[in-house]
């Protein structure tokens, strides 16, 4: 199984615009030195990580309950990745994974340690094992 995505710049550093999109089709759009240094429009590697992220980690949490006996009802994680000088230059230097469930039946320590084992477990969160991570796991009914 392979999944690709493409990015295009022209011009330099500050002055300069690129493109990304993915394989699939999903998204297109705009990167720019002020969307990913700044506040500009547009989008950025470290929000596409994020994104990624947080789409992952739900569904690995996912499957770590249902494997467990529990369905979930509703599983929203947002992922807040931290860029930073650091050096010789910049770099991701944190990644803050915040999920709220919803899962019947499923007692709270079994939450927290499944969606624990999750952070360091689901694929995108291995690839990313050199960048420290914190977790804040919210358990709804």
């Amino acid at each position: 199984m392979k999944r690709t995505a493409n990015a295009t710049w022209q011009g330099d550093l500050k002055a300069g615009t690129g493109r990304v999109a993915l394989g699939s089709g999903a998204h297109e759009g705009p990167y720019s030195f002020q969307s990913r240094f700044e506040d500009g429009a547009g989008t950025n590697p470290e929000e596409l990580l994020g994104a990624a992220h947080a789409g992952c980690y739900s569904m690995a949490l996912a499957l770590a309950t249902s494997q467990a006996g529990h369905v979930a009802t509703r599983i929203e994680t947002t992922a807040t990745v931290h860029l930073g000088k650091v050096d010789g230059g910049m770099a991701i230097t944190g990644i803050d994974l915040v999920t709220e469930a919803t899962i019947p039946g499923l007692a709270e320590a079994e939450f927290q340690r499944l969606a624990e084992e999750t952070k360091t477990g689901c694929i995108i969160s291995r690839a990313l094992a050199a960048v420290p991570m914190t977790l804040s796991a919210t358990l709804r009914g």
